[in-house]
C-alpha cells in the first residue's frame, strides 16, 4: 500500500500552532467588540455634575442590551424617568450622535431623565416641577429618585426654566444643580434625542467599596 504523505500543518507545526493563534486572537477581538457594541460597556465618571451620586473617576457599566434589543426591533429606547443614563454628545462624532459630526472633548454624558415628550418643565426658585396628563398640577420627580442627602439629586436646583420637551426627545439633568456644575437640558445641553442614548448606568464598578447597582 501506497504511504501517504504527511499533511501540510503536520510538516510544519509551528505554522500551525501561529495560526490557531491568530484565529483564537482574532475571536477574541470580535466577541469584545460584539460585547461592547451590544451588551456592556465602561465609563469614567468625569466632574462633580452627578455628585452625590457618581463622582469623578468611579467607573460605571452601562448596560446596552435594552436598547440593542429595541434598535433590532426597529424602536427607539425609551428609559424610564429617573433613570441615569449615557448619552452621546450632540457636538460629538461616531454612529450614535443622529448624524451629527464635529469633534469635541466629551463624546459622552452622563445624566438623569427628568422628562419625556410632550411635557413641561418649569425651575422656579430652586424647585423642579415637571407637569403632565397624569400630573397636572405638577410633581417634582426627584421625590423618587432620592434616597438619601447623599445619594441622588440634590434638594436645590439652580436656574429659571419654562419648556416644554420636544417629540422624540428627553429632558435630563445631573444631580448636582447647584450654580453651573451640570451642564444639563437646564444648562446650555438642551435636550437629547432618543438616538443618542447609549444605555442606562448598570453598576458602579470602582471604587471598589462603594460597589452599587442602579
Amino acid at each position: 500500500m501506497e504511504k501517504k504523505a504527511p499533511k501540510f500543518f503536520q510538516k510544519h507545526p509551528l505554522l500551525k500552532d501561529l495560526v490557531s493563534l491568530a484565529i483564537f486572537i482574532g475571536l477574541v477581538v470580535i466577541g469584545t467588540l460584539a460585547l461592547n457594541a451590544f451588551v456592556f460597556r465602561s465609563y469614567n465618571v468625569v466632574g462633580v455634575s452627578m455628585e452625590n451620586t457618581l463622582h469623578g473617576n468611579d467607573r460605571i457599566i452601562v448596560n446596552r442590551v435594552p436598547v440593542s434589543i429595541a434598535h433590532f426591533l426597529g424602536q427607539e429606547y425609551v428609559p424610564e424617568r429617573g433613570q441615569i443614563i449615557v448619552f452621546a454628545n450632540g457636538e460629538a462624532t461616531g454612529p450614535l450622535t443622529c448624524g451629527v459630526q464635529s469633534g469635541v472633548q466629551d463624546q459622552y454624558i452622563i445624566k438623569r431623565v427628568i422628562a419625556f415628550p410632550g411635557e413641561r418643565v418649569t425651575v422656579v426658585d430652586g424647585e423642579l416641577t415637571v407637569y403632565n396628563d397624569e400630573h397636572p398640577d405638577g410633581f417634582n420627580p426627584d421625590e423618587s429618585t432620592r434616597k438619601s442627602d447623599t445619594d441622588g439629586p440634590k434638594k436645590y436646583t439652580a436656574g429659571e426654566v419654562d419648556m416644554v420637551v420636544p417629540a422624540g426627545e428627553l429632558f435630563v439633568a445631573g444631580d448636582n444643580r447647584e450654580g453651573t456644575h451640570s451642564f444639563d437640558s437646564r444648562n446650555g445641553l438642551g435636550t437629547v434625542p432618543y438616538c443618542r442614548i447609549v444605555g442606562p448606568a448598570l453598576v458602579r464598578l470602582f471604587p471598589f467599596n462603594q460597589l452599587r447597582t442602579f
